[in-house]
């Protein structure tokens, strides 16, 4: 799956089948938290990986008591050292920055996640004295957000979003898109695109099946022979 699908099908995944996740994957999703952008490449964040089940159920009572968080395999708590982001940028660090970095971090993990065939949700609401004495977390570190990521036991439909055109504006504050049509047209020729290149791959995927069908074929007809 590439970067682009990964992201338009991800979803919000609250269900989650008993099985454990393999740390192969945990490790690749906290890499990809680790490539997030950050504000003057701070990297304020900190993750706590929780698998133990009795500190999962107190997450999840924790999150305002949304106890299906406790049937994920695992919980990522991202925390923020707001003091980086205080020393450099001020006020507007500790408060913005420090968020906005740990906010990018989540949504590559999110991503990460599906990708790997796993099903996650960020939650963020929660009581942060709860979570920071679950996971000892010092008082000059503060709870960011939790993940709660697993082997997904649902499938959720797209939700409805916005269109395009009513979302974006052109060099200041209402301006519109004068010919949308054509806009539409330019995106249209771009998942087209996109499209013919993914039945290449599924042509080339098919082609080497057949291929090593043929083969076994063959090597069952010499030895009948």
């Amino acid at each position: 799956m590439d970067a682009f699908e990964a992201i338009l099908t991800r979803r919000s995944i609250r269900k989650f089948k008993d099985e454990s996740v393999d740390w192969d994957k945990v490790g690749d999703i906290l890499e990809a938290g680790l490539a997030a952008p950050s504000a003057g490449n701070l990297q304020n964040w900190k993750f706590i990986v929780v698998q133990d089940e009795e500190k999962r159920k107190a997450i999840a009572e924790a999150c305002l008591e949304q106890y299906w968080m406790q049937n994920a395999a695992i919980h990522i708590v991202i925390v923020s050292e707001v003091q980086k982001a205080r020393q450099f940028y001020g006020v507007r660090g500790e408060r913005l920055y420090a968020v906005q970095n740990c906010a990018a971090a989540a949504e590559n993990m999110l991503i990460a996640a599906h990708s790997l065939g796993l099903g996650a949700c960020w939650v963020g609401s929660f009581d942060e004295d709860k979570v920071r004495k679950i996971c000892r977390v010092p008082d000059y570190v503060r709870a960011e957000a939790v993940l709660a990521i697993g082997i997904p036991n649902e499938t959720v439909p797209p939700p409805n979003k916005y269109r395009l055109h009513d979302m974006v504006h052109l060099e200041s504050w209402e301006s519109k898109i004068k010919d949308p049509l054509w806009i539409m047209k330019e995106h249209a020729w771009s998942v087209e695109n996109k499209l013919k290149r993914q039945a290449k791959k599924v042509d080339k995927k098919m082609s080497t099946l057949a291929e090593k069908t043929h083969s076994i074929l063959d090597r069952f007809r010499s030895k009948k022979k």
